[in-house]
């Protein structure tokens, strides 16, 4: 079942802080939808974790590959 996640939820599985969760969104790295406030899909979240297994993340403008 795809579910939509607040950004808190999100911050709390991803182990960030909601800042962080933001830049993510605000870089286009991380898809959300507004309905009250930002939303991420379930599918859109595990499609983020499976993007970003083997990256580094620490400049979210210039993302590259560990290997």
């Amino acid at each position: 079942m795809n579910e939509l996640l607040t950004i808190t939820d999100v911050s709390k599985k991803l182990k960030l802080n909601r800042t962080d969760t933001y830049s993510l969104v605000n870089k286009g790295l991380l898809k959300a939808t507004k309905l009250g406030s930002l939303k991420v899909a379930s599918s859109e979240l595990d499609r983020f974790i499976n993007w970003s297994i083997g990256k580094e993340l620490s400049d979210l403008k210039n993302p590259k590959n560990l290997i």
